[in-house]
């Protein structure tokens, strides 16, 4: 991540989940690259997905949205979750009532745990 390039993803495999990590900044100008990044997942058919969002340190109205309709097309066929644990994540994220909608958890062992058991709490 630099000036130039304000978001930073990266894609791993833990016990046949997938974690898609972010950090820096997602807004209007970052979300095409997470969307594309989420779309190549999403397109593996993956037998689970975590969004990390621990690093990131803005979360504009354009990745709450991206948040919910990946939620609405990954829970179709596989456990879905998201890490948040700092204000500039987490607190959006409740405000809006989002986590509602999907599970989301302090760190991302718990969510992976939850993940792979089939026991995502609300």
């Amino acid at each position: 991540m630099s000036a130039t390039d304000p978001i930073s993803i990266s894609i791993g495999n833990r016990d046949d989940v997938v974690v898609l990590a972010v950090a820096g900044e997602v807004d209007l100008v970052t979300i095409p690259a997470l969307e594309d990044a989420i779309g190549g997942v999403i397109g593996d058919n993956p037998a689970g997905l975590v969004i990390d969002l621990t690093a990131v340190e803005f979360l504009a109205s354009a990745g709450l949205r991206l948040l919910a309709a990946t939620h609405e097309e990954v829970s179709k066929s596989a456990p879905f979750a998201v890490v948040a644990r700092g204000p500039a994540t987490r607190r959006p994220i409740q405000l809006t009532g989002l986590d509602e909608a999907f599970p989301l958890y302090q760190t991302l062992e718990e969510a992976l745990s939850d993940v792979r058991d089939g026991k995502l709490k609300r």
